[in-house]
């Protein structure tokens, strides 16, 4: 727990949200409220926060795909109060959670800054991250569903992604439902100030590409962000042929067990929250 005086180490709830759209907002990051309530419904025990005199100080969350993989997302704090081990406190709170639940890899996706804090948790490099853009207007981007609810895809997102992660998948199908061709799909969601590309896992790059230019032209004229493993040389050709261009990147890291999916079959994750 943080030594910080007047610190309360807390869980997050839905009260919280609209102060913790104010963190991330602050860091740049693009979750809207309804990204924040996605971890609260799934994930109530591992969101959590360190209040400070009545004010959400620090977030970070921790979503587990059962026992076999924990994903770490959301480790924020306030500019006013970094520097005083708030994330510290919430990580060591968060791998406490993973490993009293037996869970036997946990991963998460760093920035450059984050990187030394991680590692002196054990953690350690496993592959980099890309987020690709694709410009388009400012304002609030529009809703991208798909017009199909084939379930035929859960099956090829367990065997790509390495776990079963159908309970993520249903949510995100409630908001927006899938573009699919048989076996591959599609997500979209809105971001706060960009639309937003995946999780996608496809059989093959035409089929990817397929997805993707269904995706655009539904949403008509906006900006796209797609996050995407680098490995996949695939998934970088379509985004290059569709006028994506690289904007950030990140260290996926892993603590525990080395756990691998299919990744020539994920053209796009779910979020650096999400994996």
């Amino acid at each position: 727990m943080s030594k910080f005086a007047g610190a309360i180490v807390r869980l997050l709830n839905a009260r919280d949200i609209p102060a913790a759209v104010q963190l991330s907002t602050e860091a740049g990051w693009n979750q809207t409220c309804e990204d924040w309530q996605l971890l609260v419904d799934l994930a109530p025990e591992g969101c959590l926060a360190t209040e400070v005199n009545g004010e959400l100080a620090a977030t970070t969350t921790l979503f587990c795909y059962g026992q076999r993989l924990a994903w770490i997302g959301m480790v924020l704090t306030k500019v006013s109060y970094r520097g005083r081990g708030l994330a510290r406190s919430l990580l060591t709170e968060a791998l406490h959670q993973a490993d009293r639940k037996g869970v036997e890899t946990v991963k998460l996706d760093a920035t450059e800054q984050g990187q030394p804090l991680y590692e002196k948790f054990g953690f350690r490099s496993e592959q980099v991250v890309e987020r690709w853009s694709r410009p388009g207007p400012t304002g609030t981007p529009e809703s991208a569903a798909g017009a199909t609810r084939s379930r035929e895809w859960n099956a090829s997102d367990t065997d790509a992604f390495g776990v079963d992660r159908s309970q993520l998948l249903d949510k995100l199908a409630e908001r927006n439902p899938p573009f699919s061709v048989a076996r591959s799909y599609l997500f979209t969601r809105p971001g706060r100030h960009t639309a937003y590309l995946g999780p996608c896992v496809a059989d093959d790059p035409e089929t990817a590409r397929t997805l993707v230019g269904r995706a655009l032209q539904a949403a008509g004229s906006c900006g796209w962000f797609w996050d995407l493993l680098p490995k996949n040389a695939s998934a970088i050709a379509v985004a290059q042929d569709l006028d994506f261009s690289p904007n950030r990147r990140l260290l996926r890291m892993v603590r525990g067990k080395d756990l691998q999916g299919h990744d020539e079959s994920i053209y796009a994750i779910s979020g650096f929250e999400l994996g």
